[in-house]
């Protein structure tokens, strides 16, 4: 006799890959493991929404903090005043709303996780209208520092990824212990396992890697990083005993012009946006960045010891301090004391050395496995 699987929807939108990246590790685990018990069903949001207001949410949120950081930490922290905050999920609501409607009608999920805050009103009202008795969790995909929209439905059940976060949400916004689950970063388990040195000399000889050279890799999100010409040129210009490479993911502008600083340093290698930053971090021995949570946890769990040089107010403050304040690698918001930086890593292996202690000493895993274990086991009455 057949059981018919039960659908575990996981929402999130395109707001950048720190939303969408841990729904789909959740999503590849349930299947991988309950796939015959359980169907995950990951939907993005905007779906239905209309172009314009797809673009201003997915498209704007991205290329403000590409191109004019500045005003987006303004908007960050405007949102921060209630009034403000709560004008916005009700726009966002009004785009979002009619599409969740559907897909839950449809689909009768016997769990929901959220992944991004703007989605939590539009579920939360949908199943009060519809008088549907479905668990609700939300993964408050920023793991040390959140924004106060995550949290402007109080009767919620969060999930958590740092004790930092956990005590701020109990002290300053109220929520009752029993709500809040504490669990790793949710990050795909392969960054648990860095890759045999047989591995990495195959994946250097395939992209043009000398060996036995130290390897610093430039890479930021999907969208490049900031200030990406003046690193390579810093760090091109100085007379390091290192290959550089770069990852310039969709940004088209920072790919041509890293292209033409090849022509001038051929061993320069260059990437525009690729699906194999797993064996690229394995190859690298550091790596400059910005503080985007995914990228840290996925280099810290390999190993490697990051540089960044830049960060979000306040969203990503909290990535920073965790690898400043635990000297688990450098914040240097300079970009021509990079050199200085590197050579010292690479000539001083007590220095990197240390790095790495600090690094193992914090025993990082992934969540994964923990989150969506939680949540097969959540009902209403757990929280």
């Amino acid at each position: 006799m057949s059981h018919q699987k039960e659908r575990y929807v996981l929402l999130y939108l395109k707001t950048g890959e720190g939303h969408l990246a841990p729904a789909r590790a959740i999503a590849h685990y349930l299947s991988s493991f309950h796939g015959n018990l359980v169907e995950p069903v990951l939907i993005d949001g905007l779906t239905d929404a209309n172009s314009i207001s797809r673009s201003i949410i997915e498209k704007g949120y991205r290329l403000l903090q590409a191109r004019a950081k500045w005003y987006y930490e303004y908007l960050y922290a405007l949102n921060k005043f209630p009034p403000i905050g709560y004008l916005n999920v009700a726009i966002a609501n009004f785009f979002i709303k009619p599409y969740i409607r559907k897909r839950i009608k449809e689909d009768r999920p016997a769990k929901i996780v959220i992944f991004h805050f703007l989605l939590i009103a539009p579920v939360l009202d949908i199943l009060k209208e519809l008088q549907y008795d479905i668990p609700v969790i939300t993964a408050v995909t920023d793991p040390f520092t959140a924004h106060p929209m995550w949290f402007q439905r109080p009767e919620q059940r969060y999930i958590v990824f740092s004790e930092r976060l956990k005590t701020y949400c109990m002290e300053r916004r109220k929520i009752p212990e029993s709500r809040l689950h504490v669990f790793p970063f949710i990050i795909d388990e392969k960054y648990e396992q860095p890759l045999p040195n047989a591995d990495i000399a195959r994946v250097k000889e395939k992209n043009g890697f000398t060996l036995d050279k130290k390897c610093v890799l430039v890479i930021g999100g999907g969208d490049g990083i900031p200030h990406g010409e003046h690193i390579l040129r810093q760090l091109l210009g100085a007379t390091l005993d290192v290959e550089v490479a770069i990852v310039c993911g969709k940004n088209k502008e920072l790919y041509a012009v890293a292209l033409e600083l090849q022509k001038q340093y051929p061993s320069l290698k260059v990437f525009a946006f690729i699906d194999f930053v797993y064996e690229l971090l394995n190859v690298a021995d550091i790596v400059i960045t910005k503080c985007g949570a995914s990228t840290i946890m996925e280099i810290l769990m390999l190993k490697k010891i990051p540089i960044v040089i830049d960060y979000i107010w306040e969203q990503e403050l909290g990535n920073m301090e965790f690898v400043r304040d635990n000297e688990l690698g450098i914040f240097e918001r300079d970009i021509g004391k990079l050199p200085n930086i590197v050579h010292d890593l690479v000539s001083d292996a007590d220095r990197y050395q240390g790095y790495r202690r600090n690094i193992e000493k914090m025993k990082l895993r992934s969540g994964t496995k923990e989150v969506a274990e939680f949540v097969r086991a959540m009902n209403n009455d757990n929280g």
